[in-house]
């Protein structure tokens, strides 16, 4: 069953909620990008909880008018407006008072949202409330969506994705360095807000499928998942668009097999799963990586330890070392150095003594601060200033003897 709903054999309007979802993954994640990197992600939790006293009121007002309280069109565009309202709030509050940012988003997030949950239970007591499904807002759901709803997400999905990569370029540099977009004549003011407008209606599209409780989740985790994989802004979003696109895909297609269970808290969890895999096997900052990294650099400088342990004669103590040093046929089992082990030991005594002329210079000084007793000495120096440092050992070991 699920096999179908992957492969879109589960009929028109399943096939057309996926690919509906899979539009708004890939909006909320390039969007929610530039979300990230600005470091605004919680404007992304008021926006969405400011949408459902717009729902239930959209709702209430279609009734009132003696219309269908379910229109999908209608219910979006109050949740438009009541979301804009919250994000006009937060923006005076933030900018015309002394409440900080955070303050001024906890302030809308848990009044608009405490405001839609008494809406709600207003609805649940009138006659045409009891069937109208509005908790499927909350979590997201699927089930039983009409075929006009839908298009109506699929389209909206594809605009919002269009519009965010129309508008990338002043998006990512007013996120990257909005002092510098700034200088170049850009209204980083005004692309904020286009931001802020672009996540609005990623909000608002992905209400029925994802709900606006899990909404940031869809906008934070792709783009946090992609930057486990480059440092590239630009890659970052074209990662963070695919994660998303496949998040909702892979949740939106579940749902449609299992439909007693929630939309959005499957897409949440498989685009989480995603974050898990990379947060483990990103090649350059996953931990499994950094372990590898890390057991590297123990035996780099074991190895050193125990080549300048040979060169001196020492005896070596350390286990792992030795075992280490046996295992490149540097030292036997005792612990003696075997002729390869005793050039090696002698190379790597000269650099120590390179280094310790090189640190003990002033004129070497930026030469110096690159030492960790690992870096090749031939990659810090050009081979003339080599022949200057090894002229300098010769002198010193003339002037002993």
């Amino acid at each position: 069953m699920i096999t179908d709903a992957l492969l879109l054999q589960l009929g028109y309007n399943a096939t057309l909620v996926t690919l509906g979802a899979a539009l708004l993954g890939m909006a909320a994640g390039v969007g929610g990008t530039f979300l990230f990197l600005r470091k605004r992600a919680l404007v992304s939790d008021a926006i969405s909880h400011a949408t459902l006293p717009g729902v239930a009121l959209a709702f209430m007002v279609m009734v009132a008018l003696g219309g269908d309280g379910r229109n999908l069109v209608g219910l979006l565009s109050g949740a438009a407006l009541s979301a804009a309202a919250g994000l006009l709030v937060v923006s005076w509050l933030s900018t015309r008072t002394r409440l900080a940012e955070d303050a001024a988003i906890g302030s809308v997030l848990s009044v608009f949202f405490g405001f839609g949950i008494v809406l709600l239970t207003v609805i649940q007591t009138m006659s045409a409330g009891r069937q109208a499904g509005l908790e499927g807002f909350l979590l997201g759901s699927t089930a039983g969506m009409l075929r006009a709803d839908a298009l109506v997400i699929a389209f909206s999905a594809a605009a919002t994705l269009a519009l965010v990569l129309i508008l990338r370029r002043p998006l990512t540099l007013a996120s990257f360095d909005p002092d510098f977009a700034t200088s170049t004549g850009q209204n980083v003011t005004r692309t904020d807000l286009a931001m802020m407008g672009l996540v609005l209606a990623v909000t608002v599209v992905g209400l029925k499928i994802v709900g606006l409780i899990l909404i940031v989740a869809l906008l934070i985790i792709p783009p946090v998942t992609a930057r486990f994989w480059t440092d590239r802004t630009d890659r970052v979003v074209l990662i963070s668009g695919l994660v998303g696109g496949v998040s909702a895909y892979v949740g939106a297609s579940m749902s449609a097999a299992l439909p007693d269970m929630p939309t959005g808290p499957i897409i949440v969890l498989v685009g989480f799963a995603l974050f898990v895999v990379s947060l483990l096997l990103a090649p350059g900052r996953g931990v499994v990586s950094a372990v590898l990294r890390h057991r590297a650099y123990q035996r780099q400088v074991h190895l050193r330890q125990g080549l300048l342990a040979l060169a001196h004669g020492q005896p070596i103590y350390e286990r792992m070392t030795l075992r280490l040093l046996r295992r490149q046929g540097w030292a036997l089992p005792d612990g003696v150095a075997t002729p390869d082990g005793r050039g090696r030991a002698t190379r790597a005594l000269r650099d120590e003594t390179r280094w310790q002329v090189i640190r003990s210079d002033p004129g070497f000084e930026a030469a110096a601060a690159l030492y960790d007793g690992l870096t090749p000495i031939e990659t810090v120096l050009t081979p003339d200033q080599i022949v200057e440092v090894d002229s300098r050992i010769m002198a010193r070991s003339e002037v002993s003897a």
